[in-house]
């Protein structure tokens, strides 16, 4: 079996295995094979067709996308630079596949192009708060907790249907530069 890893920006043509990969990272029974899952918290979609189209199609950020060997879709990543700051979210690694050490590689790899091609001096991302061990991941990692705190969007079905009633996110960062 061929385990080269292989980085690359998504196509409009890669929108379905996109929305595929990312459903079935956080959402449904699949999800809970990883540890990502958000499937005790939340129902209903993460993510959907045009939401990713438009992150390819924005100026400013890319959709990264991890392949291993013959080019299956393994882990993907939205990054955005904001000025000296970049977005990393809708990070997602095929949860047959967590823990064997593809989303460090997705991580450092979107670090390295918010660092070194669009010179941005810090990475940031929001994680649902009571995420304490995938909190727990992004520390080890350099991330740290800011304390700022963002609403979570009840109400709003294209985020996913809570199951709680205690959802925000925090936002993380890590200086790059």
């Amino acid at each position: 079996m061929n385990d080269f890893l292989s980085f690359r920006n998504a196509a409009v043509a890669d929108v379905d295995a996109i929305v595929a990969l990312v459903e079935s990272a956080y959402r449904g029974d699949s999800s809970r094979q990883g540890w990502t899952t958000e499937a005790n918290m939340l129902d209903g979609q993460r993510t959907d067709a045009a939401d990713v189209a438009r992150l390819i199609a924005h100026e400013h950020s890319r959709v990264l996308l991890l392949t291993r060997g013959s080019g299956e879709l393994r882990a993907c990543a939205h990054i955005e630079r904001q000025g000296e700051a970049c977005y990393f979210g809708m990070f997602s690694v095929n949860p047959n596949e967590q823990g064997g050490g593809i989303g460090r590689a997705m991580l450092a790899e979107g670090e390295r192009i918010a660092r070194d091609e669009w010179q941005c001096r810090e990475m940031q991302m929001t994680v649902i708060s009571i995420r304490d061990e995938l909190i727990a991941w992004y520390e080890r990692r350099g991330y740290r907790r800011t304390g700022i705190y963002k609403p979570f969007p009840y109400g709003d079905a294209r985020f996913g249907l809570p199951k709680r009633d205690d959802l925000r996110f925090e936002l993380l960062g890590k200086v790059l530069l």
